[in-house]
């Protein structure tokens, strides 16, 4: 009896019950709260879903993310900048850059809506953050997820990447709720209402050129960004070329979801009840709000700006869209402009805005890094 007695002690005390703290516990319930988000209310499930369930394993078995535990070795290719890379090479195949290429003013959306980070720059400097911490976590206003962990990895910022991810990425996920309060506050119905032209049609040529020649000038000028910059107009050139179907179908379909299943299972994992519930998290969660409500008003204003001076022929609302989270801000565009009048159709003028600003955002990543000699 006694030998029974002590193997089902061992194996009682083998569960994780004896080893779980009050905040694990709390971290369980917040991952159990995203999940239901993502299953049931549908908010980005491709990002959602690995990262509750990362944050839910880690709090759990905190030893996965431990050196040499599974998802240990995940984080280490976002540490290397390997797999936010990929996320846009993957990206770069997937996306339309034709209406940015038909209306170039949407460039100038796209970097309006990048004011947020400068804000939040300014914003962490004031609490404390150092330079170098400031700047990774401000990039979270530009709703980019992967450039928000390849800026943290180059600026050797890793003791905060993980709420930095999480935060850009939940941002992310919920732009449907958070942009719309801020679009209705800041515009008119009247100007919600405002009907765009149709863009004009875009060659081929065009197509296939600009990714040639974004590459060569950005990454001219600001060659740190190469990785991002590089990857996201190779994957639009595999689609734009049209002699690569393979590659493309590769790189928009397979190899994108498996790279978002590594990266949302291991940033969700480094949210484990010691790294994640403290003040230093709560100030980067707070400021990362704070950067992505100003860029989306920064783009809206600016757009309210160029409704204006071109006697009423843009609708603000797609300057909500110059923050990064493609294709959901311009989505968000389309539904609230469809609100006010039902037979709006914005989203292709959104996408313009949309694309720049994942431009805008490595950019801006380039010149943080520039300031810091990375």
């Amino acid at each position: 009896m006694s030998y029974i007695a002590e193997v089902f002690g061992n194996l009682i005390h083998q569960t994780a019950f004896f080893s779980l703290t009050v905040g694990n516990y709390a971290m369980i319930v917040v991952a159990c709260v995203f999940l239901y988000l993502a299953i049931k209310k549908e908010y980005e499930p491709l990002l959602l879903v690995p990262i509750s369930f990362g944050m839910l394993l880690v709090n759990i078995y905190p030893d996965i993310m431990a050196e040499g535990g599974l998802l240990h070795y995940f984080f280490l290719l976002d540490e290397w900048s390997i797999l936010p890379s990929l996320i846009f090479l993957g990206v770069g195949a997937m996306t339309d850059f034709g209406p940015l290429i038909a209306n170039p003013k949407s460039f100038l959306l796209g970097a309006s809506a990048q004011f947020g980070i400068f804000a939040a720059y300014i914003g962490a400097m004031l609490l404390g953050f150092n330079d170098a911490a400031a700047a990774a976590i401000s990039i979270i206003g530009g709703a980019d997820g992967p450039t928000s962990i390849f800026l943290a990895g180059k600026l050797h910022q890793t003791a905060i990447m993980g709420p930095i991810a999480v935060a850009a990425y939940s941002y992310m996920s919920l732009v449907p709720i958070i942009q719309p309060p801020i679009m209705k506050f800041l515009t008119t119905e009247e100007e919600r209402k405002i009907k765009m032209e149709q863009l004009r049609p875009v060659s081929k040529l065009e197509r296939i050129l600009f990714p040639v020649i974004v590459t060569i000038v950005v990454c001219i000028l600001l060659p740190t960004t190469a990785p991002l910059v590089g990857m996201l107009m190779l994957g639009n050139l595999f689609k734009e070329s049209g002699v690569v179907r393979q590659l493309t179908e590769t790189a928009s379909n397979a190899l994108m979801y498996i790279v978002v299943i590594l990266l949302g299972t291991s940033v969700g994992a480094t949210t484990s009840a010691e790294a994640f519930l403290n003040l230093t998290t709560i100030k980067i969660v707070i400021l990362g709000l704070i950067a992505f409500a100003f860029g989306t008003a920064s783009g809206v204003l600016f757009g309210k700006l160029m409704c204006k001076l071109t006697g009423g022929k843009v609708n603000p609302l797609i300057g909500s869209a110059g923050v990064s989270a493609v294709p959901m801000a311009a989505r968000v565009s389309q539904k609230v402009g469809a609100e006010a009048d039902p037979t709006n159709f914005l989203l292709m003028h959104a996408m313009g805005p949309n694309v720049a600003g994942v431009i805008g955002t490595a950019v801006a990543a380039g010149v943080f890094m520039a300031i810091f000699g990375v």
